[in-house]
């Protein structure tokens, strides 16, 4: 969307270029999954199985915090920050233009229009933070307090804040579909 509205004159990424960038962005996200997939364990508690990430120097817990602040940075704020910088210029683009001395119906009906974009636009990233918040808020916590895991309900827990933040791509359609008439 930034790229049409802000620059619709410039060419789009040819089909060998776009297929580099999703090749950079899975190996991007590999290497950022790696050391919780390498440092993954199986521990049994009374009752239950569960799937626990322990960190070299188990006692400081520095790798398990940096790691998690970084990625905390680099999932969560920095893309926040991206596509709302993106949304907030393009919703200016869109909100501020207009055709002098055009005022008919038509004129009208397309700032409406580009209004409903800016409001679609927001309502997306509001989702997002929403949706990926309480993930983020849950890791925290559990560095703050790392005997958490034992409680017995903070499997169902886990469970429901994962679903949401996994969730969060979801709405995205639903959210398009209810706001954009051509859609």
């Amino acid at each position: 969307r930034y790229m049409a509205i802000i620059h619709p004159l410039q060419p789009r990424l040819s089909a060998t270029a776009t297929k580099v960038v999703i090749g950079i962005i899975w190996l991007l996200a590999s290497l950022l999954a790696f050391p919780q997939g390498y440092y993954s364990v199986m521990e049994e508690l009374p009752g239950r199985l569960v799937c626990l990430v322990e960190w070299p120097e188990h006692s400081t817990n520095v790798y398990g915090k940096t790691y998690h602040f970084c990625m905390t940075i680099l999932i969560y704020f920095l893309p926040l920050l991206v596509i709302g910088c993106a949304y907030t210029v393009v919703g200016i683009t869109l909100w501020a233009s207009e055709i002098p001395g055009d005022n008919s119906d038509r004129y009208h009906e397309q700032v409406s229009a580009k209004r409903k974009v800016v409001k679609m636009m927001i309502l997306v990233v509001c989702t997002f933070a929403l949706c990926w918040l309480p993930y983020h808020i849950y890791f925290t916590l559990q560095y703050f307090n790392p005997e958490w895991y034992l409680q017995k309900f903070i499997q169902q827990v886990y469970l429901a804040i994962m679903w949401l933040a996994m969730s969060s791509t979801m709405y995205n359609p639903i959210i398009y579909c209810c706001l954009n008439d051509r859609w």
